[in-house]
Formats: C-alpha cells, structure tokens, sequence
C-alpha cells in the first residue's frame, strides 16, 4: 500500500516504472519525475487502463476514490473509460463550445464590430441559460425560454437575431456531426413579430436646419467634419472613423474601403463627390499629417470612437431624431425617390446582391455611382459649399 510519504521518496530512474497500491491503482513515474495515477482494469475480457492526474494535484484519498468508483462501475458491467470519455465530450459538445467554434469559423466573413456584436448576443442572451448544456439535449421549448427573456425586454428584434444565430450554430453543428436536430427551426411562428422600423432619420426636408444645427454647435472640427463626409458619403460609420489617408486617392476622386472594415468583408468602392473633396481639403490641417482622417482629437495615434458622431447629433438637438446610420436611409430613400439606378444606389450602400446577376464587383456601375454621388452632394447641399 502506498502512502504519502512512500510516494514523495519516489525518484526519476533512467526508465519509466510503476509502483502499486491496491485494486489496480498504481502510480507512474516518468524519467522526468512525474508522478502519474494509473488504474488497471478488465472489462469484457479486455484490459484497460485510466488515469487520474498527476500527485500531488491529485493525492492519494482522491486517487482511491476515483478507483473506488471505478470499480463499482466495472462491477456493474459498465466500462468506466467509456462513462469518463462521454463526460468529456458532453462539456466540449455543449451550445458554448460549439457556437464559439461556430463563431471563430465565420470570422473571417465578418466585418470585425459585427464578429464582436455576435458573440456579445450570445454571451448576454443564450450562454447564461443554455450555453453548458450538452446541444442534443437542448429542446425547442427550453430555446424558447431562453429567447422569451429577451422579448421581456422588449428587444424583440435582437430576438429574431439570436433566433436566427442559434439556427446557424444548430445546423453547424449538424453539418459537424455533433449533433442531430435543430430546435431553432420549430421556433417560426412562437416568436414575437417585432414592428418594423428603421433607424431614426430625419426627413430630406429637414436636412437644411440640420446641416445649419451642424455648423453652428460647438465641436471639434474633425467629428463636425466626419460628420459632414458621412452625410455625403453615407457609409456606415465604423467604416467612415477608420478611414485612413492611404485609402483615397485624391486625383482619381476614389476611396477604396479595405474589406476589413466592411460588414460584408469586401472592398467597397466610394467615388468623391466635389463636396466630399472640399471636406477633405479642409481636414488636411488637422489629420493630413496622421494615419488617420479622423484622428481623435485626445489620442490622434487613434480614430475618433465610435460614439463621437451620435453624441454630436445629440448635442445639436436630434437626439431620437436622427444618427450615424439614419444617412443611409436618408439617401437611399431621396435618390430612389428621384428615379436614381437602384443597382447604382444599392451597390453604392454596399448591399450584395446574392444572385447570379449580383457577382460582387467592387467597380461594377462605378461611373453611374460616381455620377449618384456628386447629385447627391448637390441636392443634399442645394449647391452651397461645406461651411
């Protein structure tokens, strides 16, 4: 029998070599000196063997313990390699683990702001309640408790999100063979409709007392100014603040938006209006010098966050009223309401066609773009200039 004493003499030797203790347990020391436990069993005329860790993280009650079960299993005719080996795989083949594998997969797919936003649904909404349990036993009722947490908030549109990111975790994990049904799939018609809304936007009326709001607050002229180029330009915003000067080339009037920092992970294409250049101009003073267009004005070896522009429309009085986002709208709803080419608006905005048709292009109806976002600084502006 082996005590704590015998177990702390026992030294490295030029071979590995075991030391018994009762039942099968045994410890194994390596020609390092480690000090592993080691059961020895049969089981259906078969040999095996377990292990336990290595001493002294698992000492010698422990060691006996684990043997003991092990042998009340065996003695049951059930193999405890078997039961340990299904224990491991139910804490890697549970919701976490696989959507987080799910996740890392369509990195690369992503913009990375949405990559975040993915995971951080998952981490707030689904994780807490399902995310350690095993994905086979997770039911379309228990997904239904879990999603109807979020409705209580109100936040119904990020149901139907995680709704549909749960779905693509059930049926990777299908495709991956860890699991065999989709729960998420008989959710349709149990969910919350929410009403449909866009992002707040003013109305192309009022964009004149907006643009004059914009001119007379008190900012840093680099958020007044960034502020201004998105309005022309109507990208989204994280795609504006990390604008850096090696992007555009000023003679050819083009920005070309790396597809890092596109949502849909492809470079985007976005011709300069005259406005767009005279927004430029003027911000070569403060940022031509830096990596960035948009340098913070605190820490200008950074962009300006990414709540600088919506906290400037707050401060002019349009809080509720209008954000970074709400440009997209505004522009896309006027240029079509002017009979504009919905391809050109559409591929201008960065929208992918998933069709045969819509092949991606990043210069595919570029002329026509260039020519939609010149009229749109022009009707936007009504012929004045950046002030």
């Amino acid at each position: 029998m082996l005590t704590d004493t015998k177990i702390k003499s026992l030294k490295a030797k030029a071979k590995p070599y075991k030391v018994g203790d009762s039942h099968g347990l045994y410890v194994y020391v390596s020609k390092t000196g480690s000090k592993l436990w080691r059961q020895k069993y049969r089981i259906g005329g078969k040999e095996k063997v377990l292990s336990y860790g290595e001493y002294p993280i698992v000492g010698l009650a422990e060691a006996r313990k684990l043997r003991d079960q092990a042998r009340e299993q065996i003695s049951k005719d059930i193999d405890p390699s078997l039961t340990k080996k299904l224990e491991k795989d139910q804490s890697t083949n549970t919701f976490a683990a696989i959507a987080r594998s799910w996740h890392l997969a369509q990195a690369s797919y992503w913009s990375e702001n949405h990559t975040q936003k993915v995971i951080i649904s998952l981490e707030k909404d689904i994780f807490p309640s399902i995310g350690q349990i095993p994905i086979n036993d997770i039911t379309p009722p228990l997904l239904l408790q879990t999603i109807r947490l979020i409705e209580k908030r109100g936040a119904y549109e990020q149901s139907r999100r995680v709704t549909q990111r749960c779905d693509s975790v059930f049926r990777y994990a299908i495709a991956s063979g860890l699991c065999t049904y989709n729960p998420a799939q008989d959710l349709q018609g149990a969910l919350k409709r929410p009403q449909k809304r866009n992002y707040n936007s003013i109305e192309f009326k009022e964009l004149p007392d907006f643009l004059k709001a914009l001119d007379e607050v008190e900012a840093h002229p680099i958020i007044k100014l960034a502020t201004h180029l998105l309005m022309l330009t109507f990208v989204r915003t994280g795609e504006l603040r990390g604008a850096e000067w090696s992007e555009f080339d000023l003679e050819n009037r083009v920005w070309e938006i790396p597809a890092e920092r596109m949502k849909k992970k492809r470079t985007h294409l976005v011709p300069l209006s005259e406005g767009a250049m005279e927004v430029l101009e003027r911000l070569k003073p403060y940022t031509g010098h830096r990596q960035y267009v948009f340098a913070s004005p605190n820490k200008p070896k950074v962009p300006i966050s990414n709540n600088a522009i919506l906290q400037l429309i707050k401060r002019m009085g349009y809080a509720g009223k209008m954000t970074g986002h709400g440009f997209r709208h505004l522009a896309s709803t006027k240029l079509n309401e002017m009979g504009c080419n919905p391809d050109a608006i559409e591929r201008q905005l960065g929208h992918i066609d998933g069709s045969v048709r819509g092949v991606y292009n990043k210069a595919e109806l570029l002329e026509q773009r260039a020519s939609l976002m010149q009229n749109w600084y022009e009707i936007a502006l009504e012929h004045e200039r950046v002030k």
